[in-house]
């Protein structure tokens, strides 16, 4: 497939359309529902994007909403027939039930979007974190996911960061996260420096840009999200919206537009990139305190 044909892309080029020509008509999902004779679920699902929609089921729905036009239809079908291709490697077994489908839709955006803008006032970006700092940030939804889903949900953050930081064409990715989390030891102070070593250096090769958010400057109550832009910053974002153990994708265009206007007015005002990047790569290096809060001496346990 080409540029811009990913499953998700594709999946979601086909819903928006589907999603709009409804809206145009004048509809509702249930008046689709039967006029098709599916289950409402059914409908629900495909313009959610949690499933794809076979051919057979495409071509007389586009009929029923409208969409005539030859070349449109066939781009479409097209389209269809590309959200069905290729596994993925967040396809693997071991992933296989234990992610939201908000979250497979993220990761299969994060395969093909130019530019990634991430705002975390609580936990460093998902992308960013390492296993280990995933797994104590995941383990305190215990009695909401299960070990299982943990687990997964720790992995697969560490290979979200891979696979942004290792892809070509790589993506622009700006990260703009609270002055706290430089300090809040979650999986403790290794994890952590773990986390802060990785992104330091991912600055340094100019793969990311950083700032962090002042303490003495509140911020929006929006919890953990992203923008994607799939082509360019022109386009229509996708907004991934994280809430404890739930999650979302919105394509609400208001939504979205709050979001953008939120994260550009506290990148302004946020600390300045150089001063950004030393602060992190020198929480990176900091010692681990001893039980009294000093800093532990050589050969002391931690």
């Amino acid at each position: 497939m080409s540029s811009g044909d990913t499953p998700a892309v594709a999946r979601r080029k086909v819903r928006m359309a589907i999603r709009d020509a409804r809206n145009a008509k004048g509809d509702t999902q249930t008046q689709v529902a039967e006029a098709m004779e599916w289950s409402l679920s059914k409908v629900m699902r495909i313009e959610s994007g949690e499933v794809t929609i076979t051919q057979n089921d495409l071509r007389p729905l586009l009929a029923y909403l409208g969409i005539k036009d030859r070349r449109t239809v066939e781009d479409l079908i097209q389209a269809a027939k590309a959200s069905k291709q290729r596994r993925q490697w967040w396809d693997d077994r071991r992933y296989q039930g234990l992610l939201t489908a908000a979250m497979r839709q993220l990761i299969g955006f994060e395969a093909e979007a130019a530019v990634i803008r991430s705002f975390a006032p609580q936990v460093i970006p998902g992308w960013l974190q390492s296993e280990a700092y995933a797994r104590a940030v995941t383990e305190g939804f215990i009695g909401d996911l299960t070990n299982d889903e943990i687990v997964a949900r720790a992995a697969i953050r560490a290979e979200r960061r891979n696979a942004l930081l290792g892809r070509n064409p790589r993506p622009q990715l700006f990260a703009l996260f609270d002055e706290a989390l430089l300090m809040r030891e979650y999986g403790g102070p290794e994890a952590l420096r773990e986390t802060l070593a990785a992104i330091s250096t991912a600055i340094e090769n100019g793969l990311i840009r950083v700032r962090i958010h002042p303490l003495q400057r509140p911020y929006p109550p929006f919890g953990n999200y992203d923008l994607l832009y799939l082509t360019d910053e022109n386009s229509h974002a996708v907004l991934y919206r994280e809430s404890g153990p739930t999650d979302e994708i919105v394509d609400d265009s208001v939504r979205i537009a709050r979001h953008r206007d939120a994260w550009d007015h506290m990148w302004e005002h946020s600390i300045g990139e150089e001063e950004s990047a030393r602060r992190i790569a020198a929480a990176a290096k900091r010692p681990v305190a001893g039980a009294d809060g000093r800093p532990a001496e050589k050969g002391s346990s931690d």
